[in-house]
């Protein structure tokens, strides 16, 4: 029983959370698969079931290494809760959603990390930040022009049928728990 990390990337409006969501329901009986919720400086949303942490305790977290992972984005702070390492290492597949700037970090601290990057079209992309409507978003045009290529283990297309997608997530995340 291996265990280890799925680390989700890509742009923003890719559908990483929504495949994660619908991954998690298709798999809520598998008690090897793990969807820790993500800490975010900003409250939850229709679009992400974080776990708002405010900027002291996250800035208090980073200094003390109090997470398994965390970043900056978008004038905020991520993180990963440290209870996914503990998990990782009991042989469970945690999968995060993460920044693909902090997939390298990621794979040198974590245990048994595998990629998972989803994209979409540019068109797709910013259809789908828009139709957000979220002010702290920022700039869609400056989140549209950010590339950070990934390698990744599984790339998954995020365009047309979300079925077909989140039965590629699953297949990768039922593998996982094979290995």
């Amino acid at each position: 029983m291996a265990g280890g990390f799925v680390l989700v990337a890509g742009p923003s409006g890719a559908g990483k959370d929504t495949l994660i969501r619908l991954a998690r329901a298709r798999l809520a009986e598998n008690p090897r698969v793990v969807f820790p919720r993500r800490l975010v400086t900003r409250p939850p949303s229709p679009d992400e079931d974080n776990e708002e942490i405010s900027e002291p305790n996250f800035a208090r977290g980073q200094a003390a290494g109090a997470f398994a992972l965390d970043w900056r984005a978008h004038d905020l702070g991520y993180a990963i809760p440290a209870t996914a390492m503990a998990l990782a290492r009991s042989g469970r597949v945690v999968v995060c959603n993460v920044s693909r700037r902090v997939v390298e970090e990621a794979r040198r601290r974590l245990p048994r990390v595998s990629v998972v990057a989803v994209t979409a079209s540019p068109e797709v992309l910013a259809q789908r930040l828009a139709a957000r409507g979220r002010a702290q978003d920022g700039d869609l045009a400056t989140r549209l022009s950010r590339s950070a290529p990934v390698k990744a283990d599984l790339t998954i297309v995020n365009e047309g049928d979300r079925e077909a997608a989140v039965d590629r997530l699953v297949a990768h995340l039922i593998d996982r728990c094979r290995d």
